[in-house]
């Protein structure tokens, strides 16, 4: 299994919604607002290689919405086709697509008008597409609090086309990827977890946006049942820490990944690091488990030759 960062698009959205109840006193120590109020976002989208396999990890926004529309979000860098590119992917490689929900900044990449701007079309051709079914229903049935967020140019024509495939429970959809299923920030969230070289990588999405939403209160005001998001990060964060979970951010612009702990004064930052230090991390164990049994070797050799003499 190979692992690559595909970095989309940076933009913005206003701090106070994304922290929810925190106020800006608090939040605004680690993240510095613009005049406006709004804080950068990243789109750290994840693809993973595995034998025939070319699995991405949400979309971004893409590029089908008028300029007014993507005025109101500040945004720079690369739709999620250029970046492909950039990292040496082309569009018609990649088999699957997992969409953890359909919010307009996960899933706008999916498709695409084409040349003539006459039709939409998939930016994947030859992928299927993933989305859990409580997610389908909510995208097309919207309550007032998420109605702004679902776009159906977004995602209706992978329907139409027969691309997508509904995840009705928690499963492994691939080898070594675990699908898990989150509804507090919008129903049907799915969570992909990664069995990487005996670690545990966490794809956060929505769920825990950054590193700076690890305390259990910081809640984003989007969430649709922050209660209920508060359960669940609990119960996460359990599992995290007796396995040593490493939680890799897709909205936090300086930090990839992380491991957690428990503090008195909640959940902190254990590691704090980047997603290729895990291959340095993988490799580092195998140099130190082969130099222990170096010197356990010397040692025994020194017994062996004090005894004989």
């Amino acid at each position: 299994m190979k692992l690559h960062i595909i970095d989309a698009e940076n933009y913005k959205i206003d701090g106070g919604a994304c922290f929810g109840v925190v106020p800006k006193a608090i939040w605004g120590k680690n993240i510095i607002a613009d005049e406006n109020n709004m804080i950068p976002i990243s789109n750290r989208l994840l693809l993973i290689e595995q034998k025939n396999e070319k699995i991405l990890i949400d979309t971004g926004i893409g590029n089908k919405q008028d300029e007014k529309y993507f005025s109101h979000f500040y945004i720079s860098g690369l739709h999620v086709e250029e970046a492909l590119k950039l990292n040496g992917f082309s569009a018609n490689e990649i088999t699957a697509v997992i969409l953890t929900h359909l919010h307009f900044d996960h899933v706008g990449g999916c498709l695409k008008y084409n040349k003539d701007h006459t039709k939409i079309i998939p930016v994947f051709p030859n992928a299927t597409y993933y989305c859990s079914h409580d997610q389908w229903v909510s995208a097309n049935n919207p309550n007032p609090r998420e109605k702004a967020s679902y776009h159906k140019e977004n995602f209706y024509s992978l329907f139409e086309n027969g691309q997508i495939e509904f995840i009705h429970s928690e499963e492994e959809l691939f080898e070594n990827i675990f699908l898990k299923i989150y509804n507090g920030h919008t129903l049907g969230q799915l969570i992909p977890e990664i069995n990487y070289n005996g670690k545990k990588i966490v794809f956060m999405a929505d769920f825990i946006p950054s590193l700076y939403h690890l305390h259990v209160p910081y809640i984003p005001s989007f969430d649709i049942q922050p209660l209920l998001s508060l359960k669940e990060k609990t119960l996460f964060y359990e599992r995290a820490i007796n396995e040593n979970f490493i939680l890799f951010f897709e909205h936090d612009p300086e930090n990839q990944c992380c491991t957690i702990q428990k503090t008195d004064k909640g959940i902190k930052p254990k590691e704090i690091f980047r997603l290729n230090d895990v291959f340095y991390f993988f490799y580092l164990t195998i140099f130190q488990i082969f130099i222990k049994l170096f010197i356990f070797f010397i040692e025994i050799k020194i017994i062996i030759c004090t005894f004989a003499y």
